[in-house]
């Protein structure tokens, strides 16, 4: 019974199982990304996570510990150049397995195992999102509120209700003045009634002239 056995031998013996693993970290390392079936995948990142860690201290002897793992000078000489450089901030999680489906032939599941600090559209990404910064709940006084709050534009409907406001004034001052033109426009008229008015006025006149000549007759 295999109690407490949780390593994933993959099918292989220990000689074969730890050659496969040497060179698929060797893969890694020289070319950050590489792609594989997810259980492999998975043991790859537990074999090569330690290596990277002993590569941040670079002394003889982590070299040789790491030497020994991988057997080779190409990839042990970018580790300790390269990609210490990179992750020398970060503490574990150097990997990232992405998903890409299951193989056309026998239906494994495949996936990509990169390092993370070479992947720089996802690095891009995390720089974005880390810009949002948290408010907080403090009241702000009325001054902090003034200088942080941003100057809006007026929206349209906004600018609608002033141009409704505007044409509402000129047309209350155009009715004040029309008001205010009214009595003059009766002057005319009652100029008018007089004119009339005379008229009949001397033929009274005229005809009391008449009576009075034949009244003298």
């Amino acid at each position: 019974m295999r109690h407490n056995k949780k390593n994933n031998h993959l099918g292989r013996k220990t000689a074969h199982r730890g050659a496969m693993l040497s060179n698929m970290a060797i893969s890694l390392i020289m070319h950050k990304r590489i792609f594989t079936t997810v259980p492999k995948a998975k043991e790859l990142r537990k074999f090569v996570e330690p290596i990277i860690t002993k590569s941040k201290d670079d002394t003889t002897h982590s070299r040789r510990v790491v030497f020994s793992a991988l057997q080779n000078k190409q990839a042990v000489t970018e580790l300790f150049q390269t990609v210490s450089q990179k992750v020398g901030d970060r503490p574990g999680g150097y990997t990232r397995i992405l998903k890409t489906g299951y193989r056309l032939g026998d239906n494994a599941a495949m996936c990509f195992i990169e390092l993370v600090d070479f992947n720089e559209n996802m690095l891009k990404e995390a720089g974005a999102k880390k810009a949002k910064t948290r408010r907080s709940r403090r009241k702000a006084t009325g001054s902090e509120v003034a200088e942080t709050t941003p100057k809006t534009e007026k929206t349209p409907k906004a600018k609608v209700e002033e141009t409704k406001a505007e044409e509402t004034k000129v047309e209350e001052v155009k009715v004040e003045e029309a008001k205010v033109e009214e009595p003059k426009a009766e002057k005319p008229e009652k100029q008018a009634e007089e004119v009339k008015e005379t008229p009949q006025q001397e033929d009274q006149e005229i005809a009391a002239e008449t009576a009075s000549e034949d009244g003298v007759q």
